[in-house]
């Protein structure tokens, strides 16, 4: 009887003991749009996937925190991180300055570049070996670019001579490319995959330069939100991410969904 009684007794300490670590474990809500493929939606079958959602289950993981996702409607995202309705947005939120002020972010997981498509095989030649822009090839060759967009401004600081036409849709300047109007454009090379590339009216054409990445133009890429005064939870948020980019798996994420990385791996802080 003593026995099964001192049994009983470690039993209910091993309980308590176990019950009140695990009630004690972090748990943190991410919120993020839901219908924004291929970076946060849902399949057919209703479940939450995409880039956005890899990288904040990577993170999350290796934090050690339990996680659930809260869909919010992008107008509201920032107030509702402030109303506390989540923790962090991970959302393809781009790094602003503007948003800066409200909120603060996390270190790049997602580039913002610009990159020129053309036709395969037409040998444009618009840049060096080293990535640096060979402007005596641009003469000549017709640049479409959509109307009001930090593309243009790409243009004038680096290829002010240039010819350029200018769209006011994405789908008339792929048309244009296609029908042999424009010699190249430059967009956002994401979207230029799954908007082009990737389909049968993008077939023999391709990138013909490299990423360009000039945070003066296109910003410094897309990071984690999270509400000001909780730099324990974003130094460990970074901590992750660089963690992610070093032992491959941001690489992996991107893959999943784009025949390119679409992080970098040049960013402050990551060796």
């Amino acid at each position: 009887m003593k026995k099964m009684l001192l049994l009983l007794l470690l039993v209910g300490a091993l309980v308590l003991m176990f019950g009140s670590y695990a009630s004690a474990a972090e748990k943190l809500r991410v919120g993020c749009e839901c219908t924004y493929f291929p970076f946060n939606y849902r399949t057919a079958e209703g479940v939450l996937t995409g880039y956005d959602v890899d990288i904040a289950k990577g993170v999350l993981d290796i934090i050690g925190a339990d996680f659930e996702f809260v869909c919010q409607k992008w107008s509201g995202m920032i107030p509702a991180l402030l109303a506390n309705k989540f923790d962090l947005i991970v959302a393809s939120m781009s790094i602003t300055d503007k948003r800066k002020i409200k909120i603060d972010f996390s270190i790049p997981y997602r580039i913002s570049v610009g990159r020129f498509v053309g036709k395969d095989g037409a040998n444009l030649n618009l840049f060096n070996a080293d990535g640096s822009v060979n402007e005596a090839n641009f003469k000549g060759v017709k640049v479409g670019l959509e109307r009001a967009t930090t593309y243009a401004n790409w243009i004038e600081a680096n290829v002010p001579n240039a010819t350029v036409l200018l769209y006011d849709t994405s789908e008339a300047l792929y048309l244009d490319l296609r029908n042999g109007r424009t010699d190249a454009i430059m967009t956002n090379p994401m979207k230029a995959f799954l908007r082009f590339l990737s389909k049968d009216a993008g077939k023999g054409f391709g990138f013909v330069s490299p990423p360009l990445d000039n945070p003066k133009i296109f910003g410094t890429g897309v990071g984690i939100g999270i509400a000001k005064g909780r730099e324990d939870l974003l130094n460990r948020i970074n901590s992750a991410l660089k963690t992610l980019i070093k032992n491959g798996s941001m690489e992996k994420y991107s893959l999943k969904y784009f025949p390119f990385a679409i992080h970098s791996e040049k960013w402050e802080g990551v060796e």
